[in-house]
């Protein structure tokens, strides 16, 4: 199942003045965000190896660490049992699918409204400071749900 995907933001209302790497900055949030707190997949998290210092010691970027790994994609194959099941509660819908109703996009966009769409986020460790708390508040709060 395929969560997002960078290329599926390049038309519509994504700004000309970006670059396409834009599309992949919110995704590569929640990926940092899962990488940080270990829901990846084994499989990625072998992967990230090489670039492990770099992303400990933030010199390279969310969207860029995110681009270099997941090929502007965040799919079930790169979470692990438990990051799925959050991120199928909330950053995809009920079946499972990226939409702009999903919670992370409304609780993303909510985190930076002085932008006018959420591909104009600075690709930043400030910006990632920003989202994170929010996404670990969602994530603890969907623990206590489950049974």
């Amino acid at each position: 199942m395929k969560y997002d995907d960078g290329s599926w933001h390049y038309e519509g209302d994504f700004p000309k003045t970006l670059a396409q790497a834009a599309g992949s900055t919110h995704i590569a949030m929640f990926a940092v965000w899962a990488a940080s707190r270990g829901l990846l997949s084994a499989e990625r998290v072998e992967e990230a190896a090489d670039l492990t210092a770099q992303f400990e010691a933030r010199t390279i970027t969310p969207t860029r660490w995110f681009l270099a790994l997941f090929d502007e994609k965040l799919t079930d194959d790169d979470l692990g049992e438990e990051g799925n099941r959050f991120a199928r509660s909330y950053y995809a819908d009920e079946e499972g699918i990226h939409t702009e109703e999903a919670s992370y996009i409304i609780d993303y966009c909510g985190v930076f409204p002085d932008f006018a769409s959420l591909y104009g986020v600075p690709d930043s460790w400030a910006s990632f400071d920003a989202v994170s708390p929010v996404i670990s508040r969602r994530f603890e709060a969907w623990r206590t749900t489950i049974p």
